[in-house]
């Protein structure tokens, strides 16, 4: 096999022969967004690239109808298995303000770079099409059907404004309707006969406030009423809150959801109201590091002249590659995409999602990407060292 110093330059090389067909991909997405769970066009267009590509490629991956696997390097005795994954739903009504367009179409990029230099690689490769991240995260679909078991790494690359960082400390993050029921009733002339289910929706939000005190400092208590009634007048047998739980351990996040039930179950006892808890999409688990890989990308980055900090904690978000950590080394760079200070999930974002901007973006992200697989391919020993800090990451967290 060669040297990863040649490698590198076979990928550059094959990365400017693809980088047209992934600039147009962000393109055509940051044009036509689509939200969490409806990206059928989006996934249409993968698939046919890749199709195009020669890659065997798989549709409805897992049963998600917006969600594909396609094979770009396979060999008949591979000495691991990688996967690329990519991302592309947009937010509602501003479409890819949190920059999925471009971060799916790098790794495309990468995928396609990898697949022209198959005879020169000694491992698997997939590019994994991972949808609905932003409402219910699906990758944690998934984790629950075993996909991502059988790899030894698995990387994604998200967008920034204006700092690039190698990691991040993703937060766990748990999603619930709360529904109470109680007995209508005229405000005014027998408000003895209701029982006011908003009562047990606003006692419930004081609690959780007052919850607040008493929690570690890395977490975060979210919420708002979604239903509180429907005249002044009448006493309403209905309230619906939802609330976001989030720290930056799962185990730890466990306790506060149960934390929060008593919240709710003590509101009803004192209003003589009932209530139903139902999660909203699936639990999101916090990032577990690896410091081997962590290095590695820093090592690249370092390579490619691109600044970088290192995690202060000052991004405190949540994203489904969490529970990707948890069954395989995983890892999601921050990438800058500005030299602006501005918040995701805004217009800001689109906009360079829309500009030409966004190819550069592309192309130094799947470098980053590609020169990473490379650098952990060519050597088996730093392979070996990041899943051993994996299992043992593991092991830790399930003491």
């Amino acid at each position: 096999m060669k040297k990863v110093e040649e490698l590198k330059k076979t990928f550059d090389h094959a990365l400017l022969k693809n980088s047209e067909t992934a600039h147009a991909l962000n393109s055509n997405l940051a044009n036509h967004p689509e939200i969490s769970g409806e990206e059928y066009h989006s996934c249409k267009e993968y698939v046919r690239l890749c199709r195009e590509k020669g890659m065997e490629t798989e549709e409805e991956f897992c049963g998600l109808p917006t969600a594909f696997k396609a094979a770009a390097v396979r060999r008949e005795k591979p000495e691991a298995r990688f996967a690329l994954l990519a991302e592309y739903d947009a937010l509602p009504q501003l479409g890819h303000g949190c920059g999925h367009s471009a971060s799916g179409s790098l790794s495309l990029l990468t995928a396609f770079a990898l697949c022209d230099m198959a005879e020169e690689l000694n491992i698997d490769i997939d590019l994994i099409g991972t949808p609905d991240e932003e409402l219910h995260g699906l990758k944690a679909e998934m984790v629950n059907q075993g996909v991502f078991k059988k790899y030894d790494f698995a990387m994604m690359i998200h967008m920034n404004s204006d700092v690039t960082y190698p990691a991040l400390d993703f937060l766990a993050l748990g999603g619930y309707r709360v529904k109470f029921h109680g007995q209508t009733a005229h405000a005014s002339a027998s408000p003895w006969e209701g029982r006011n289910a908003l009562n047990a929706a606003g006692l419930t939000v004081q609690a959780l406030d007052m919850m607040r005190q008493q929690v570690k400092p890395d977490t975060r208590i979210s919420y708002y009423y979604v239903n509180g009634g429907e005249a002044s007048n009448v006493i309403p047998d209905y309230a619906e809150l939802e609330i976001l739980l989030r720290n930056s351990k799962r185990s730890y996040l466990n306790q506060v959801v149960e934390r929060m039930r008593n919240c709710v179950k003590g509101a009803c006892l004192a209003t003589d109201t009932t209530y139903e808890i139902e999660t909203i999409g699936y639990e999101y688990s916090d990032m577990l590091q690896n410091q081997t890989g962590i290095e590695t990308i820093c090592s690249v980055m370092d390579e490619l002249h691109v600044p970088y900090k290192m995690d202060d904690h000052s991004m405190m978000g949540s994203s489904d590659i969490g529970n990707v950590s948890y069954e395989c080394p995983a890892f999601s760079p921050m990438l800058a995409i500005s030299n602006q200070h501005f918040a995701l999930h805004t217009q800001e974002v689109v906009d360079i999602m829309k500009s030409p901007k966004a190819n550069e973006i592309i192309d130094l992200g799947a470098r980053i990407m590609g020169y990473t697989v490379l650098e952990i391919m060519s050597d088996p020993q730093k392979l070996t060292k990041i899943k051993e800090e994996f299992s043992k990451g593991k092991e830790d967290y399930n003491e």
